[in-house]
């Protein structure tokens, strides 16, 4: 059989496996792995090269995914969570390390097992770029893996039934009730009675300047319009306060009464209009700053970045690839949307060119080396294309090459280059599986078991009594230090608090570049030492 077909069936089938689910628990691409290892164990080939590709390509990607996260992360107030994260992380390369000097076990090993127990295929690519038999690293991989899956299950699983109903009840930052009706944008409309704002423009207005609400419209004459740029507030004007429920009710304090909900008529279809920001003019900027109210008379309702829409307040810097969701008045809209850039379906095609651009680079950086006192490290084929990946994703664009691509894209790319880079690793391990588990046996399922462990209760203790987390923040935190997509399903599905998935979020990127960079790093220091 040709080898080529042998490829696309190994994905093929992996895929098919991996989307099946056992009690909640699914392997997804990564079963392309156990697959190729038994293929490769009867002798079968596929063609020399896509592994490598796959790699660059996979990771490349992540770091892509990862950059508007990673470093916004380490700066803002999620740092607890990722240095929740970046601390379990340290505490499994720690029990790795000590796993394979007192059972003797090989260094390439020893990193497959500490990758699996993670659940991190970025690791494992890492780690089997960086030895010269990446078989083991393979083996050890596929034996963890499972553990890493089912024991973070269970974890959280075991903290739910253990755990208070007071303390899984969903709620918010200040221990409010947290809803639906809280969390999500709406329209408000809000009546001015307020004296102390009359006269002034929403600008000029504290409370609302520093909130995430806009006044998107004002009635006039029983008619919704945009917001005029000249407007200021009178008694008796009626404004329609746009935002999430908590911030229009803070704002409304300041201004006046908020009335009951209404259906409100907007002459929405002129009036409204999205655009994709690519104009230096404008990216790099707060909304203050651009005064797009007073100079061009319109109005950003709405901003869509990373795949999440908010309300943005006059401190938002817009970003490169931003969608700006604009209120305003036809001819107004007409006369910015070239200032901005360009309509959404600019950005909902792919530059291949800046893909192949930052692989490039990103493998010219990976191939660069520092020599330390002896301990020669390079990031390689798996760290450079991410170390690349992320600064463009945080930056969006670097010159000519754009670091944002669309989703759909993004997973394609993703998916696909871990495919290639699974089965061209699985099938070269597979040989060598037999005569690796007959050696060691059992142990390395008890090494597996320890570094998925020791990570969990040690990041949940300190999360509890060392950071005070609430629980859900806790598990969200630290099902993203083990970067475990099942454990946080099963979060998700638990409740209906948002907490688990911020927190899971601001800890996930950190904790997997840091494994990402430490894999390789604590195989060199095993063979060195």
């Amino acid at each position: 059989m040709s080898p080529l077909v042998i490829l696309l069936c190994i994905i093929a089938a992996g895929l098919f496996i991996g989307r099946l689910s056992i009690l909640g628990i699914s392997f997804g691409t990564s079963a392309i792995l156990f697959v190729a290892l038994l293929v490769g164990h009867f002798g079968w080939t596929i063609p020399d090269g896509f592994g490598t590709l796959g790699l660059a390509l996979f990771v490349y990607c992540v770091g892509v995914s990862a950059g508007p996260t990673f470093f916004r992360g380490l700066a803002s107030r999620g740092k607890v969570m990722a240095c929740l994260g970046a601390m379990i992380v340290v505490t499994g390369a720690t029990v790795t390390w000590c796993s394979a000097k007192l059972l003797d076990l090989p260094a390439d090993l020893a990193g497959g097992l500490m990758a699996g127990a993670m659940t991190s295929t970025p690791a494992l690519g890492a780690i089997s770029e960086s030895v010269e038999d990446p078989a083991a690293v393979a083996v050890g991989f596929g034996v963890a893996y499972p553990i890493g899956i089912i024991s973070v299950v269970l974890f959280v699983q075991l903290a739910f039934k253990w755990a208070s109903p007071e303390s899984i009840a969903p709620s918010s930052s200040n221990g409010q009730s947290e809803t639906a009706q809280d969390t999500t944008i709406q329209r408000r409309m809000v009546e001015i009675v307020n004296p102390g704002i009359v006269g002034k423009r929403p600008s000029q207005v504290e409370v609302l300047s520093n909130s995430r609400c806009q006044i998107s419209r004002v009635l006039v004459h029983s008619r919704w319009i945009p917001t005029p740029p000249d407007y200021a507030f009178a008694i008796g004007d009626r404004v329609m306060l746009l935002g999430e429920y908590g911030e229009i009710a803070r704002v409304a304090e300041t201004l006046g009464v908020l009335h009951a909900e209404e259906k409100a008529i907007l002459d929405a279809d002129h009036e409204r209009k999205t655009v994709v920001v690519t104009s230096p003019e404008i990216y790099g900027h707060t909304l203050k700053a651009l005064r797009l109210r007073s100079r061009y008379g319109v109005t950003v309702a709405r901003i869509r970045r990373y795949e999440i829409e908010f309300v943005p307040s006059s401190q938002t810097q817009i970003l490169f690839g931003d969608r700006l969701t604009l209120v305003g008045e036809s001819a107004n809209l007409a006369k910015i949307e070239p200032i901005v850039g360009h309509r959404p379906r600019t950005l909902d095609e792919t530059d291949l060119l800046s893909v192949v651009i930052g692989i490039a680079i990103g493998i010219f950086v990976g191939h660069a080396e520092l020599d330390l006192a002896g301990l020669t490290i390079s990031l390689g084929i798996a760290g450079g294309p991410l170390m690349v990946g992320l600064l463009l994703g945080h930056f969006r664009k670097i010159g000519p090459i754009r670091g944002a691509f669309p989703p759909a894209a993004m997973l394609l790319m993703t998916e696909g280059g871990l495919a290639l880079f699974l089965a061209d690793a699985g099938i070269k391990a597979g040989k060598n599986v037999g005569p690796v588990l007959a050696q060691h046996g059992l142990i390395l399922c008890f090494v597996a078991l320890a570094i998925v462990c020791f990570p969990l209760l040690i990041g949940y203790c300190m999360a509890r009594f060392g950071f005070g987390l609430s629980l859900l923040q806790n598990l969200g935190a630290t099902c993203g230090g083990m970067t475990s997509t099942p454990g946080l399903a099963v979060l998700t599905g638990s409740t209906e608090s948002s907490q688990p998935v911020t927190s899971y979020v601001a800890a996930y990127p950190v904790a997997l570049v840091m494994i990402t960079i430490l894999g390789p790093m604590l195989v060199e220091i095993l063979n060195w030492m």
